[in-house]
């Protein structure tokens, strides 16, 4: 039962695109998911959003393992840079399974509730950044990270996530009238 309703969503679009096309916006939605933090750095605002969009938009139109890079390659490309949290980056270390798992919970949100942009960027956004944020705040108690990533992981990420999914829905519908 569980499989079946995972792979449900795992495996929506919200409109059929060929296999080509959605190879080509893996590409794309993977270089921008890497390539913002790695390339930009800062501001994390900035850098949040746009990612949060490549996430939304990779949502909306990749399916299954395709899905996994642009998941895991934003921190990644944090990490390499190593500037976001200047000399508390190596901190990242202990919270990038985590924000891999973020990712996930709002491309989940965004396949689930894919007829209901509002729902799925509310929801998707909240539960991402309550559920990292819940992972920071005791690591921050234990003295394993610094405080200043109870910020960054919680009310920074939310207002990101939102954000993103504004500006990722809003992408995805202009690519849709283009079309």
């Amino acid at each position: 039962m569980t499989d079946n309703f995972i792979y449900k969503y795992v495996n929506e679009q919200e409109y059929d695109i060929s296999n080509v096309v959605e190879n080509v916006e893996m590409v794309i939605y993977s270089s921008l998911a890497f390539l913002l933090p790695f390339l930009m750095g800062h501001p994390q605002i900035v850098v949040g959003i746009g990612v949060n969009a490549a996430l939304v938009l990779a949502a909306l139109n990749l399916r299954g393992v395709k899905l996994l890079p642009v998941i895991i390659f934003p921190s990644l490309g944090v990490l390499a840079r190593g500037l976001i949290f200047g000399p508390m980056t190596i901190y990242l270390v202990y919270m990038i399974p985590f924000i891999w798992v973020g990712n996930a919970i709002l491309v989940y949100f965004v396949k689930r509730f894919m007829n209901s942009r509002i729902k799925a960027s509310i929801y998707g956004s909240i539960v991402k950044s309550l559920f990292l944020f819940a992972i920071a705040a005791p690591l921050v108690l234990l003295n394993v990270l610094p405080k200043p990533f109870l910020i960054a992981m919680g009310p920074l990420q939310a207002f990101t996530a939102i954000t993103g999914c504004v500006v990722g829905f809003g992408v995805h519908q202009a690519k849709k009238y283009a079309k």
